[in-house]
């Protein structure tokens, strides 16, 4: 009977550990980097996702080799990656990356990341196909029997 509050304690702080590294990047290898990137994008708010994806996109673009950057991003916070990012960002502008010259700031740039993300789904038209009309099983008075 003594060994079962013993056992929840141990289990409370293994649970209080796990938790506590929820909010940072799972450095361990690129496959848990780019799980816990996505899933800490998720849980940002709207206004800064784009500004944390760009960061760490930046950053990866920037460090080519995996353990490099591992070390890099690895137990940072999504705040932490945008400070990072936006500094690679200067460096990179400063040194006249050609890719960063349409841009006048990090802002200009993640503005401009924002309207081509929201511009995505619009213009795209959908075409009905004459096969897919052929198959409809909704009734349409106007079509003609068949």
């Amino acid at each position: 009977m003594k060994k079962l509050p013993t056992l929840l304690v141990i289990l409370s702080c293994i649970t209080l550990i796990a938790c506590s590294k929820g909010q940072e990047i799972n450095g361990h290898s690129i496959k848990t980097a780019y799980k816990s990137v996505k899933v800490l994008k998720e849980r940002l708010p709207p206004e800064n996702r784009i500004e944390f994806e760009v960061s760490f996109w930046t950053i990866r673009d920037s460090i080519k080799n995996d353990s490099d950057f591992l070390e890099a991003v690895g137990g940072k916070k999504p705040q932490e990656i945008i400070v990072l990012g936006k500094s690679v960002y200067d460096q990179r502008k400063a040194s006249g990356f050609a890719a960063y010259e349409k841009y006048t700031s990090w802002e200009d740039m993640i503005a401009k990341f924002g309207k081509e993300r929201s511009d995505q789904g619009k213009g795209k038209v959908v075409k009905e196909d004459a096969r897919d009309r052929a198959n409809d099983v909704l009734y349409n008075p106007s079509s003609p029997s068949r």
